[in-house]
């Protein structure tokens, strides 16, 4: 279990990050085509897993802006903005801010991945929901890097996940 902050309340998550150096648990999440997609969908891809409560959040949408901008440039590379958002809304995001670099995927059949990955809100006003979170996965599935958020408000730290793909 981890804890994290939101607007400096603590909140306590299901278990902890995958350390960097092991491999990351599969996982079957939705994409914006309401099929079940595991990490053999990204196979032979470097993988930056973008971990949010919802894009429909300030913070949220700048993180995938962020990442959007800087991962085209990037070869072999996918960007997942996983969130609990419902499928069909994530799109709607993702067309109309025109980020062509992510691949929406959903919590929302399953807890499994918020557990497996430590970023399950237990408590507080935004409990069921994803802590914010980056993992970045090489293309064999192992963690190089790993970050959860410390203050849900606060973006991500982008330069080292980056930097983890150099």
């Amino acid at each position: 279990m981890a804890t994290v902050t939101f607007r400096g309340n603590p909140i306590e998550t299901a278990g902890t990050l995958p350390p960097v150096g092991t491999m990351a648990p599969d996982f079957a999440l939705t994409s914006a085509e309401l099929a079940e997609v595991g990490l053999a969908a990204f196979a032979g891809k470097r993988k930056i897993l973008n971990i949010v409560p919802s894009l429909d959040t300030g913070v949220c949408a700048l993180s995938a802006r962020q990442f959007n901008g800087r991962v085209g440039a990037l070869r072999d590379t996918v960007l997942l903005a996983i969130s609990a958002d419902l499928p069909f809304a994530a799109k709607r995001f993702c067309d109309a801010e025109k980020l062509a670099h992510v691949v929406t995927l959903s919590t929302f059949r399953s807890a499994a991945f918020g557990r497996d990955y430590g970023v399950l809100m237990l408590n507080g006003p935004l409990a069921g929901l994803m802590a914010r979170a980056v993992l970045v996965l090489d293309a064999e599935n192992q963690v190089r890097h790993a970050q959860l958020v410390p203050e849900i408000t606060q973006e991500p730290d982008y330069e080292a996940a980056l930097a983890a793909l150099r």
